[in-house]
């Protein structure tokens, strides 16, 4: 094969690389501009903006927990959505009848939402009991539970400091005006000089430290991209509320999981069991603490989702949660994790769950049926999960 030939072999494969490492980057930019202009400039109003991110928290709160899970070799929890109607129930009831402290509250049904965890972690990782049947039958169990706390009502929220720690939005006195919240504006300028200086000095370290890098240029348009994103969404915010307390529970738990799955040990475990178990455990990380550990932490992350809901919504009823757990297990596959196990990132799942509510949201304000969000999330998921599957076939992993 001559020298050009051989050029032009790896040109090729580099772009075949670039575009499989940001399809679902392309393919959210695509359906935006698509919703954007099919309602007619409405879906970029600031108040759709807005509730873009707030109405799909609970997809990337139970999408990071639901990652660890889908890490270890595919596995998911079915039991979320109903462990989030439990917590909701458990505290809307306290909240309603008991007189505790809201704080209070809230770490009572955290601690509540990881005794499920232990239990279902124990049993997926020590007693060996496959995780579909164990979740499958927690979502049974904690949605009866839910639904017997309630006692087949609804139950409205009014305590004012439990939806203020949840749903409030920030307001700065001499900085914000009625009609521009200056401090969304420097919040957004802050993290956009964050991520700028993050990139920066990650590529000085890993040259430091010999590691092979990402183009330079590629990876510098990147970050322009992202913070110009950023700078932008914080300027529609400023024209509408503002920045909500939500929004930095959600930012919170992305950064979280995604320092822990990609800067720590730990975090490794989990990929290393999706890939090889049997070799996993010969290295000496035991297998059981690793599922023990995925499924603690995402009974936790419903629990959350549980609070956040129920005050987002102002009320609980025995259907609170249902089918979370399907809008968290699509934004995982659809933002690029494996169905086979090891691989996937937190920043595929807020890809994924951005994607599935602009779908969600395009259509609503168009004025589609509601029928058709779950037929084209059903397609979307599909033709993810194919792509997953035909892109390691190729690459010889399955």
């Amino acid at each position: 094969m001559s020298e050009k030939a051989k050029a032009l072999k790896n040109r090729n494969s580099s772009a075949g690389s670039i575009l499989k490492k940001y399809s679902m980057v392309i393919a959210l930019v695509v359906v935006f501009v698509f919703f954007t202009l099919l309602t007619e400039g409405r879906l970029i109003l600031p108040q759709n903006l807005s509730n873009l991110l707030l109405q799909n928290a609970y997809v990337l709160v139970l999408g990071c927990g639901m990652l660890l899970c889908i890490l270890t070799g595919g596995n998911v929890d079915l039991s979320i959505g109903s462990t989030v109607c439990l917590i909701g129930a458990l505290a809307a009831q306290m909240l309603a009848n008991t007189g505790l402290p809201a704080i209070l509250i809230i770490v009572i049904s955290i601690a509540i939402a990881g005794v499920i965890g232990i239990a279902q972690g124990w049993l997926i990782g020590y007693v060996h009991i496959p995780p579909f049947i164990c979740t499958l039958a927690g979502m049974f169990l904690f949605r009866g539970l839910g639904r017997v706390v309630l006692d087949s009502k609804t139950i409205p929220i009014q305590n004012q400091l439990y939806l203020d720690i949840f749903t409030r939005y920030i307001n700065i006195p001499g900085i914000d005006t009625e009609d521009l919240k200056v401090s969304a504006i420097i919040f957004g300028v802050l993290a956009a000089i964050i991520v700028t200086a993050g990139t920066i000095l990650g590529r000085i370290k890993k040259r430091k430290n010999g590691y092979a890098m990402e183009n330079g240029t590629l990876a510098y348009i990147r970050v322009a991209l992202i913070d110009a994103l950023i700078v932008v969404y914080s300027i529609q915010l400023a024209n509408y509320k503002g920045i909500s307390v939500m929004l930095l529970w959600i930012i919170a738990v992305i950064l979280i999981y995604a320092y822990i799955t990609s800067k720590t040990a730990f975090g490794r475990t989990f990929y290393a069991v999706g890939g090889n178990e049997k070799a996993t455990k010969l290295s000496g990380i035991d297998p059981r603490r690793v599922y023990f550990s995925a499924y603690l932490s995402m009974s936790l992350m419903a629990g959350l989702s549980g609070l956040l809901v129920a005050a987002r919504i102002g009320s609980v009823n025995g259907d609170s949660g249902s089918s979370y757990e399907m809008d968290a297990i699509g934004a995982c596959f659809i933002g690029g994790a494996s169905a086979y196990g090891g691989s996937g990132s937190v920043v595929g799942i807020v890809i994924g769950a951005i994607l599935l509510g602009t779908i969600n949201q395009g259509m609503s304000i168009y004025g589609l049926d509601n029928n058709w969000q779950y037929v084209v999330k059903g397609v979307v998921l599909l033709l993810a999960v194919v792509f997953d599957v035909v892109s390691n076939h190729k690459t010889g992993k399955s």
